[in-house]
């Protein structure tokens, strides 16, 4: 008891010299962006976005079936414990591919278009659906890294989508089925669904695009992020998830 409380301390104590250290490098990488350094990002800016939303229906056809299994989906917190601090309920699951590179084999091969689709995309690290249930509020918060840029495509938007939005620094948007949005998730941000239907998105990180020498720098950051107590401890719970589903 005493060994695994020991270890607990070590791990949060870890966390918070690594999330100092990735945050003293923000303005540094905001000012070595080859996209700016905005809250939303034009879908236009990145080649490879043509080519998901041309392709948007199969993943949605893929994402329905499911749905028919969204009992046993994973909240976020089953997943990642960290999340525990912005949602403890059952409205919020996800179904992962990839997560900071790690790949989750059972959950791809049960949605091969998805998974090929998402793999075509130069530099993504993280993929996976992201279910909100009705009346689900997401509080304020930042993301750890701002190496990463953070894609949404909207699979299944609720009709009143006006009560379905997301703010990122001042900037408010709404989802539209078979559109994109780009943003930085290092502005502070938050999500509403105060309707009565589901929300889902394909939620994508990808390697923000930096001049050199600081892309080689953050290529280096990202792979030892992957190597984290953090994300491995996510791997493991994912895999658990995974056999779950038939």
């Amino acid at each position: 008891m005493v060994l695994t409380q020991k270890k607990s301390q070590i791990r949060e104590f870890l966390l918070k010299i690594g999330e100092k250290i990735l945050r003293s490098l923000e303005s540094l990488i905001g000012e070595s962006s080859q996209i700016g350094n905005s809250t939303f990002f034009n879908s236009e800016d990145f080649s490879w976005v043509n080519n998901v939303e041309a392709n948007w229906m199969k993943i949605r056809d893929e994402m329905n079936l499911l749905l028919n299994q969204l009992d046993n989906i994973p909240n976020f917190q089953d997943i990642s414990t960290d999340q525990l601090s912005l949602t403890a309920d059952d409205r919020w699951k996800t179904y992962f591919f990839y997560a900071y590179g790690i790949k989750a084999e059972k959950n791809c091969q049960r949605c091969p278009e998805t998974t090929r689709i998402v793999e075509q995309i130069p530099g993504m690290k993280t993929a996976f659906f992201s279910i909100l249930l009705p009346h689900k509020h997401i509080p304020e918060h930042r993301g750890p890294y701002k190496g990463v840029i953070r894609y949404h495509l909207a699979l299944k938007v609720p009709e009143n989508k006006i009560d379905c939005k997301i703010r990122v620094g001042q900037d408010f948007r709404y989802w539209e089925e078979g559109k994109s949005l780009i943003f930085d998730d290092t502005f502070s941000h938050e999500v509403w669904n105060d309707t009565d239907e589901i929300r889902v998105i394909l939620f994508l990180d990808f390697i923000r695009p930096l001049h050199f020498p600081l892309s080689l720098l953050n290529q280096l950051i990202i792979q030892l992020i992957s190597w984290s107590p953090y994300v491995q401890s996510g791997k493991n719970n994912f895999i658990k998830w995974e056999n779950k589903l038939g």
